[in-house]
């Protein structure tokens, strides 16, 4: 049987690890990291695998995850955009940090401090999915995204809604943070 996956959580006012399943079901205060991949005014956006334990099926951004313990969070977003979609060679630029909490259903909260990163490239971005992670990806442009987003919510992860209604200024900012 496999180790448990630890994560980056806040608990008694402490960072320290706490399995991720148990963070979910607590809705414990934990790090996380989202990354955007785009090409022009268009996003890489992925649709979660139906084995995922929340928000299977829905659509969210390109790639986002939790660091293992003590994983800085630009490593983080490098190393899960190969493991989710087979991408390699792209360097994530920082963008800022986004705190939020969510029902994800099942019982299940998301309380992340995001880091959140982007990267440029192009459509023809070489992708490898992981099935157990991502069941499809689609290019779609910004304002595309929002409408579609508006217009069928429950089609969409909570903190892909909540990434274009507070954040896309910090986000999709022409310059990255410092």
């Amino acid at each position: 049987m496999n180790a448990p996956i630890m994560i980056p959580t806040w608990k008694d006012g402490l960072l320290q690890p706490v399995e991720k399943l148990s963070a979910h079901k607590q809705g414990l205060r934990h790090k996380a990291v989202s990354v955007f991949v785009m090409a022009g005014k268009k996003t890489l956006i992925q649709q979660r695998a139906l084995s995922k334990y929340h928000t299977p099926g829905q659509w969210a951004n390109t790639c986002c995850t939790h660091p293992e313990w003590g994983e800085e969070a630009d490593v983080c977003a490098v190393r899960r955009l190969d493991e989710e979609l087979g991408i390699k060679g792209l360097m994530p630029q920082y963008r800022g940090q986004v705190e939020y909490r969510a029902d994800v259903g099942g019982g299940l909260i998301e309380h992340e401090v995001v880091e959140v990163f982007v990267c440029d490239t192009t459509q023809a971005l070489a992708l490898d999915l992981n099935p157990d992670e991502v069941m499809a990806t689609r290019w779609v442009d910004m304002a595309d995204l929002r409408v579609e987003v508006a217009a069928n919510p429950d089609a969409f992860t909570p903190w892909l809604a909540i990434y274009l209604a507070k954040h896309s200024d910090m986000i999709f900012a022409a310059e990255p943070a410092q």
